[in-house]
Formats: structure tokens, C-alpha cells, sequence
């Protein structure tokens, strides 16, 4: 089973379309043939990904906030979407520190303000909520964490991603558990993405690219930092199989139930993608030559140093798994930049063509998908 032709034709709401992964799935839904109403605020980044692949003119663009439900509650009623992605969220653990209010805000009540608008609107709608891999409470174990052990977090950003799982799971509980309920609602938790087009400050492979370009050494704060990295697409096709997957169980899918498909799904790489900050640095400097410094600053707020990931209910119920392995991942994402950075009008012929060469792998790899 895949998504080939699940989203052709369907009305899909997509918050945070203006962000790295919002842009990448607009641009895969765009090529699987949905009409795309992304609602978010303008891009946060100079340059864009949002920018560079023209999204405004290609899908109905409407900035707005999700912190106010008027504006998330108009775009439902007027747009009926058939499926809602929600990916609108403050992403960065640093600057929740600088700006904690703005993180709740954004992370929990926009994800209510989400969820009431569709309850709300009380029409067909399967909706699935991005959180992250950092939702866990981490132990900082080898120890993989799976969708039912406790949610948590340490910082301002990861313990707002976990009051939104909370969230998700009181609404679809509360409202959504019936089986003549016409919303089912499904939680995604992803490792750490990278990918051409991620122009954020405060993030690794972006700041390293800025270096390089500058001819500059890479500074790297937290060197022994070890991460799940995982090409930006790898999770987006889980979270578009996910969605699939619910559109094909239909009215059948007992979303009260914890190992059935409305529930929180884990999207991660192999155990041998978990790799040291220092080591993602070295794997791309295989590819734009330069040099990195270590930064590391003891003082510096507190960032988890070991996290890791079980799929396993991904694979068993959706036959998910990961496509491209580590060094895959690091260099497809250094090819977009070396060739982007070099011609910025190159970034959505690349970007298409890294969502086909993906898709065509996954075709080989998952041999019962027809993605």
C-alpha cells in the first residue's frame, strides 16, 4: 500500500508551509497532485526554501498565526480540508530559552486552537500533528524510546512538544474515539532532519554551509552531541503513509485503541544513523571541503547528548522504514547546497528531483508500496 494516488485531488490544510520541512512537503503534495492551502507566518529566513521554490504562487497562500483561533478556525471553515497537516511550531530548543512564552504559545495552544477548529467544524478530516523526537522525557540511555514510554522534556521547547502530545491524545480521547467520530487524529515524532533548504540559524548543517560559503571554519558547540539524522524526506513519507493509511482503514480504524493507526508514531533512522555532531560535520566536509573548530561552551544551556528512536511500530502497521541511510542523507543534502548556493534558481528542479530519486528508491526498498 502507498500514497500514489490518495492526496490526487484532495483538499490538504498544510500549517507551517512557509518553513524547511512545511516547504519540502508542500512541494511533495504539490507533485502528488493536492490542492494545498498552507497557512503560516511569513518565512522566518533569508533566503527561504519557501522563496526558492515560488510555493506562493503554487499553493493558496495565507499567512496568519495559530495562536489565534479566529484565523486557524476561518481557514478550516472556508477550506474543508480533507487532510491537515500541522507542522506550524517555534522548532529551535536554543531560543526557547530566549523566548519560552513564545514556545508554549506556538507549540501547545496553537495545537489546541488546531484540534477545536476541527472539532468544531465536525467534518470529514484526518489530521496528523507533527511533534518531535524530543517530546520523550530523556534519560539520555542507549535505550530506544517507543510511542508509549513517558513524555517529557528538560527544556522549554521539548517539554512544549510533550504538553502537545498530551494534547493530541486528550482531544482524540475525548472527542475523536468514536467510530462514527468523522476526524481521526495521529501524532508524528521525527529524529533530527537535514536537507537542502535549511537556511535556519542555530541549527548545524545550515550554519555549517553559511561557513563554508564563507570560505570560514565550521564552529561546533556540542561535538559530542549523538543525533538520530535522517534526510528531511524520510520523515515526510511516513507522515504521508500515515495519512494514507488512515484514508484506506476508514470508518474502521478504532482510534480508541493504543496500537491502532490514530495514535502517535514514531519516525526514525537505523541505529547506525545516530551519529556525533562532530561526525555529521566530518561526513559533509567529504563533500565542500573546509574545516570546523570545536566551540563547545560549558556554560551553554542545556541540549540532550543521546537520543534515539524505535520505529518498529511504524514498520509493523505501516510497513515504513527508513530509505537512505546516513552518508545518503549527507550526501543528498550536500549536493542541493553545493549546487543551489552556486544557482539559486536551481532549487526546485533539485528539490523534484531528490523527491523522485527518493521515491524511486522507496519503491525498491518498501516492495509492497505503490508510492
Amino acid at each position: 500500500m502507498g500514497f500514489a494516488d490518495i492526496y490526487r485531488g484532495k483538499r490538504v490544510l498544510l500549517t507551517g508551509h512557509t518553513g524547511f520541512k512545511g516547504s519540502w512537503l508542500a512541494e511533495w503534495l504539490l507533485i502528488l497532485g493536492a490542492e494545498v492551502l498552507g497557512l503560516s507566518l511569513p518565512p522566518s529566513t533569508d533566503p527561504a526554501l519557501f522563496d526558492q521554490l515560488g510555493l506562493a504562487k503554487r499553493v493558496h497562500h495565507r499567512i496568519g498565526d495559530i495562536r489565534d483561533f479566529n484565523t486557524i478556525r476561518r481557514v478550516i471553515d472556508e477550506f474543508q480540508p480533507e487532510f491537515v497537516f500541522h507542522l506550524a511550531a517555534q522548532p529551535l530548543v536554543r531560543l526557547s530559552y530566549s523566548k519560552p512564552v513564545e514556545t508554549y504559545a506556538t507549540n501547545v495552544l496553537g495545537t489546541v486552537h488546531l484540534l477545536e477548529a476541527v472539532r468544531l467544524a465536525n467534518r470529514s478530516c484526518i489530521v496528523i500533528a507533527i511533534t518531535s523526537d524530543k517530546c520523550y522525557e530523556n534519560k539520555e540511555w542507549v535505550y530506544s524510546y517507543r510511542e508509549d514510554d513517558p513524555i517529557g522534556g528538560h527544556d522549554p521547547y521539548s517539554s512544549s512538544k510533550g504538553a502537545a502530545e498530551l494534547v493530541i491524545s486528550a482531544y482524540r480521547r475525548s472527542f475523536f474515539s468514536s467510530e462514527k467520530s468523522p476526524i481521526r487524529v495521529a501524532s508524528a515524532r521525527a529524529g533530527n532532519v537535514i536537507g537542502g533548504g535549511d537556511w535556519a540559524v542555530d541549527r548545524i548543517v545550515p550554519d555549517s554551509i553559511r561557513a563554508l560559503s564563507r570560505g570560514e571554519a565550521i564552529h561546533v558547540r556540542n561535538k559530542i552531541a549523538r543525533r538520530p539524522w535522517q534526510h528531511v524526506l524520510e520523515p515526510l513519507s511516513g507522515y504521508l503513509l500515515l495519512g494514507a493509511s488512515i484514508h484506506q482503514a476508514g470508518t474502521t480504524c478504532e482510534c480508541s485503541r493504543p496500537s491502532s493507526l490514530c495514535s502517535g508514531f514514531n519516525f526514525g533512522p537505523t541505529l547506525t544513523s545516530n551519529r556525533t555532531v562532530a561526525e555529521l560535520v566530518q561526513e559533509l566536509l567529504k563533500h565542500w571541503p573546509g574545516d570546523w573548530e570545536d566551540r563547545s561552551d560549558p556554560d551553554a544551556p542545556h541540549e540532550a547528548k543521546l537520543l534515539n528512536l524505535a520505529t518498529d511500530k511504524a514498520f509493523q502497521l505501516l510497513k515504513w522504514q527508513p530509505v537512505w541511510d546516513f552518508e545518503q542523507a549527507v550526501t543528498e543534502t550536500a549536493s542541493w547546497y553545493r549546487q543551489c548556493v552556486a544557482d539559486a534558481s536551481a532549487a526546485p528542479s533539485v528539490t523534484a528531483a531528490q523527491i523522485t530519486d527518493y521515491t524511486a528508491a522507496a519503491k525498491v526498498l518498501r516492495t509492497c508500496w505503490a508510492v
